[in-house]
């Protein structure tokens, strides 16, 4: 018994035509009949009641038809298990994620993947959420990390709030402190302050204005239009203060003074997202699970 045989046996038996089978299955109407008939004499017994224009299964096609079935059934699924084991051998992850995220989450994470599944092909693309989410809904990303809510809400996304970050004022220890030197910073002591700022597009920008703004000033930019690393050498070297996440602070401390925002202070919510309609390929998923284990 052949598994190509049970193939053209099922298409047979759930179309009841023998023609419209050999094209469900792709192949000549007469090799599918060939071996229908090869399947019966290995049986020794008819499967199928032969007349003109009306094909119904014997009693021996009634009782093959649902071990045939779990027979391609078990098939798909092995050969489903082998492609997801291989894909962890030699698959790659295309994953998003804002740069400072790249900084402060990432590293320890992907360098356990790596360890783990080093086969495996890592592509990381730094964008803001707002590119990050559009990457995502066209296809050209697995997984993003983006920051909640979303520019554009989509329902044609699955977001899992990952972590709740807060946030940070940094500054050089060359220059004064930030809140006249108090143990923590209000967001009414920046007033005044010159900011280095991060570029148009950043979630850490429109942050930061907006709490700015909703304590009645206007901010001040010493300097803008920096990416995570920029922002951080600027602050060094004393051209004013940034508001960071605390994890992307702490990894990069070195030459630089840490202040807690006073409460309530100012968070983010990190989320990881993946397109609702198509499941992320075995490699992702497993990242997936790594960093929602972190």
């Amino acid at each position: 018994m052949q598994f190509q045989q049970l193939q053209y046996f099922v298409a047979v038996a759930e179309t009841r035509h023998f023609t419209r089978a050999a094209e469900m299955v792709h192949v000549a109407q007469p090799s599918l009949s060939q071996q229908i008939k090869a399947l019966e004499r290995e049986l020794g017994a008819d499967l199928f009641l032969r007349a003109r224009g009306n094909i119904t299964l014997t009693d021996a096609g009634e009782a093959l038809l649902p071990l045939a079935r779990r027979i391609l059934a078990d098939a798909d699924t092995a050969r489903h298990e082998v492609q997801e084991l291989v894909q962890l051998r030699s698959g790659r992850v295309r994953l998003g994620a804002t740069p400072s995220l790249c900084t402060g989450l990432l590293p320890d994470v992907l360098r356990a993947f790596h360890d783990r599944y080093p086969g495996v092909r890592l592509l990381v693309e730094e964008g803001g959420s707002h590119d990050l989410v559009r990457e995502l809904a066209r296809g050209a990303l697995d997984l993003a990390l983006v920051v909640l809510p979303l520019p554009t809400p989509s329902p044609a996304l699955t977001t899992v709030e990952l972590l709740r970050e807060d946030l940070v004022v940094v500054s050089s220890p060359d220059a004064p402190e930030p809140g006249r030197g108090r143990r923590t910073v209000r967001i009414a002591d920046l007033e005044g302050e010159r900011l280095v700022m991060f570029r148009h597009g950043y979630d850490l920008r429109e942050l930061t204005v907006a709490a700015c703004r909703a304590e009645g000033f206007e901010p001040e930019f010493a300097v803008e239009g920096g990416e995570m690393d920029a922002v951080l050498g600027f602050v060094r070297a004393g051209l004013g203060v940034a508001v960071v996440p605390r994890m992307v602070a702490a990894r990069s401390g070195h030459g630089l003074r840490v202040t807690p925002l006073a409460r309530p202070g100012l968070h983010r919510t990190i989320a990881l997202a993946h397109r609702s309609d198509v499941a992320p390929p075995r490699a992702a998923r497993e990242l997936q699970r790594m960093l929602l284990e972190r």
